[in-house]
């Protein structure tokens, strides 16, 4: 049983400046009612370029990050807040930086031998052409820093590539394009030391992108995922050793595709995931035994533990 008094003063950071504004503020709103409601002496920030005023400002014990993308999920309020002595929830500046860009997760991970599709960076048209080339089509379009599937894209051919390509830079100068797995996705999260069930996900559209994630009503979640005890063992393995390799703590959730074959594969890892009603770490801890009370105050709970 948690002691919410043990909790102290909590501040809930949300909103931010990033693309993802909008589902942090949801996030955040979802995040605070809840710890109100369980009797925690908790207030929201949305944050904004006065934040470290606001912090000093404020007698605050620690800090609910439900900040996500670029600025927030990255390691830079995880950074600030180590300066200011302020205990947060999640992961610590370096896990949260590498895992916010594809790229380097992806050497991390080829460099352990965990399993991730092939991929190439894109910086120019002559870039392009030689994706075209190296990985085959179809393919999907990715900018390296952003999360909630802003800015990506499948393609089919070269001129879609290329327009791809120019979207994907709207939102960041480092854009990724990787080999288009065939199969169904899957997503795994972390709470603790604890792999929660995985969640077979199923869309109408190309691929699971921002309007299945937070509009539609039609995407489909499977708990059970599915799978069969060997495979489901397997898959939460490599969700251990792919958050393990990044240094990921506290929660988290790891994105995967299966190919034909039955083979996992590795997209991302997500630090701070969506808390929304669409969000998959809700479902999964429902599906654990964990209702969305409880599941926010066992992640605001590790922050009594000493980080490291």
């Amino acid at each position: 049983m948690i002691d919410v008094k043990a909790l102290g003063r909590v501040a809930v950071l949300y909103g931010g400046r990033s693309a993802e504004r909008e589902v942090s503020l949801k996030s955040g709103a979802a995040v605070l009612a809840a710890l109100q409601a369980a009797g925690v002496d908790a207030f929201g920030i949305d944050v904004g370029a006065d934040l470290l005023q606001r912090l000093a400002e404020q007698q605050i014990d620690r800090a609910f990050i439900v900040l996500h993308g670029r600025g927030g999920e990255d390691g830079t309020v995880q950074g600030l807040l180590e300066c200011a002595g302020i205990p947060y929830t999640g992961s610590g500046v370096l896990a949260s930086a590498l895992a916010m860009d594809k790229l380097r997760t992806k050497q991390v991970w080829h460099s352990l031998g965990l399993p991730t599709p092939r991929h190439a960076t894109l910086a120019s048209e002559q870039d392009c052409h030689n994706a075209a080339e190296k990985l085959g089509f179809p393919m999907i379009v990715k900018p390296a820093t952003e999360g909630s599937s802003i800015g990506m894209a499948k393609v089919d051919d070269l001129e879609a590539l290329l327009a791809a390509w120019q979207g994907a830079r709207q939102f960041d100068s480092q854009v990724l394009v990787e080999q288009w797995i065939t199969g169904p996705e899957f997503t795994v999260a972390i709470l603790g030391e604890e792999v929660l069930p995985p969640i077979r996900l199923g869309t109408n559209n190309a691929f699971y992108d921002y309007e299945a994630k937070y509009l539609s009503n039609d995407t489909r979640y499977e708990i059970p995922c599915g799978l069969d005890a060997d495979k489901e063992a397997e898959l939460r393995d490599l969700t251990a050793r792919a958050c393990q390799a990044l240094g990921v703590v506290g929660w988290g959730r790891a994105d995967f595709m299966q190919d034909m074959q039955g083979n996992f594969w590795l997209l991302e890892v997500n630090t701070v995931p969506g808390m929304t009603d669409h969000s998959l770490v809700p479902m999964a801890a429902q599906a654990a035994g964990l209702d969305f009370t409880g599941l926010v105050l066992k992640i605001l709970a590790g922050t009594l533990q000493a980080r490291g």
